[in-house]
């Protein structure tokens, strides 16, 4: 017997997540399956809405100012300026005030883990003293056995950036731990429980520990930045504790994987998800589906515009049938799998939606490594309900939309707009999903 909901969301990510909360909040029975973890463990933490034009022209002070402007395919023209903004607006309920940025349309400039300085239009409270639009000095630190953070060498860059204030960056030993092979959540528990570490003078708690470590490298700086380790559960308490002892503010660097802040996020948006009554299961990857037609299955013409009657999912063998009004794909692109390629084709692989691309597979790319790469825009193209189109231009199915990075039309790397497209698709898909449920 089929599992059956209003809304079967497919993919664990920012689009999925998004797609799952709106259209529980219109009053849908929605359930969201994922294969394997949400890819935002993976992800910087920070919501970046439009950071450089599809031409390289930013970093861009103004992202809705230059919305205006994009080419017609992009995801962006599809939903909508006000789509965007609404999109934000959930956002900002769900996070409440573990993210800055919602008071301006204005991009902040945060600086990361490589020194770079990133656009973005939402970025945890973490990093807010840590803006590089701030004119203070700040000593940045980091670990001799996290040595994905140059602290000396971010100092550097953050200065050959041209930022308004001297940087300096330090490595230290980090109290409690010895090996360089440590997860990133063993910085963040040490710290969350205060736990008891062994130093030159003495056992002591980590917090203290790490105070005493920094606080004799201080000169004239009035912030401190740490690579985004400093807590999970209780960060913003360690943060807060670690800034009274120092007599400083202190700030997270954003990191590359695995990410704390990115943890973080997922968790406010899952903990929002099971708030609204959304089913989530994990683990299970969606295999093949059947079409309304009497025994229809992948295999089957759907140029007729047929709707998807339900989806198969693979639990440990076993394949369950999952039935629902209405779809939405969230599966990622072709860094996340939702999209593929062979030598001979670009394909989507859970509906064998059509992917819009060059039929010579030597134009999928130039040879400059740095120059604009055709596949970066790679994937589902739709129409406004964000239904993805076959080659003729009309919707594979009725009751399927997409959203994310799925769809294609846009470099999310080169123009810092992932996060932001993958809220405003997902917020749209969800929403029409959820719409067409209310007339159904």
């Amino acid at each position: 017997m089929a599992i059956e909901d209003d809304v079967l969301v497919i993919g664990g990510g920012i689009a999925g997540s998004m797609a799952a909360l709106v259209a529980a909040d219109r009053g849908a029975r929605v359930r969201l399956v994922t294969h394997k973890e949400s890819t935002l463990r993976n992800a910087s933490g920070l919501v970046d809405v439009l950071g450089y034009t599809p031409e390289g022209e930013g970093p861009l002070a103004e992202p809705f100012d230059a919305l205006e402007d994009l080419p017609e395919e992009h995801p962006y023209e599809r939903v909508g300026i006000d789509a965007v903004r609404e999109a934000l607006s959930v956002f900002d309920e769900v996070t409440g005030d573990a993210y800055a940025g919602g008071h301006t349309d204005t991009n902040a400039l945060v600086p990361t883990h490589g020194g770079t300085v990133k656009p973005t239009a939402r970025y945890p409270a973490s990093t807010a003293a840590g803006l590089a639009s701030d004119d203070r000095d700040a000593l940045l630190v980091g670990f001799e056995t996290l040595p994905d953070f140059d602290a000396p060498l971010a100092a550097q860059h953050l200065e050959a950036a041209g930022v308004p204030f001297e940087a300096r960056g330090a490595t230290v030993a980090f109290p409690g731990i010895r090996r360089d092979d440590a997860k990133v959540t063993r910085y963040a528990h040490l710290l969350d429980h205060d736990e008891t570490v062994e130093t030159g003078a003495g056992e002591t708690g980590a917090r203290e520990a790490l105070a005493a470590t920094v606080e004799h490298l201080l000169e004239d700086e009035s912030r401190v930045g740490f690579p985004a380790i400093l807590g999970d559960e209780n960060a913003a308490e360690v943060r807060a504790d670690l800034a009274e002892r120092l007599g400083v503010d202190v700030f997270e660097v954003p990191m590359g994987p695995p990410s704390l802040p990115g943890l973080r996020l997922e968790d406010l948006l899952y903990d929002a998800l099971e708030d609204r009554g959304v089913r989530v299961t994990s683990g299970v990857p969606v295999v093949d589906y059947e079409t309304g037609g009497e025994g229809a299955g992948s295999s089957a013409s759907v140029n007729d515009g047929d709707r998807i009657d339900h989806v198969i999912v693979d639990r440990n063998g076993t394949e369950i049938p999952h039935r629902a009004d209405q779809y939405v794909l969230a599966t990622g692109g072709l860094v996340g799998k939702g999209v593929r390629s062979e030598r001979e084709r670009v394909f989507e692989p859970i509906f064998d939606c059509y992917v819009p691309h060059a039929d010579d597979r030597y134009d999928w790319f130039v040879d400059d490594a740095f120059g604009e790469q055709p596949y970066a825009r790679f994937g589902l193209a739709p129409d406004r309900e964000l239904r993805p189109l076959d080659a003729n231009d009309e919707p594979e199915f009725d009751n399927l939309r997409a959203a994310g990075a799925v769809l294609g039309g846009y470099d999310f790397a080169a123009e810092k707009s992932g996060a932001g497209v993958s809220l405003a698709t997902g917020y749209v898909a969800g929403r029409q999903a959820a719409e067409e449920v209310e007339q159904a």
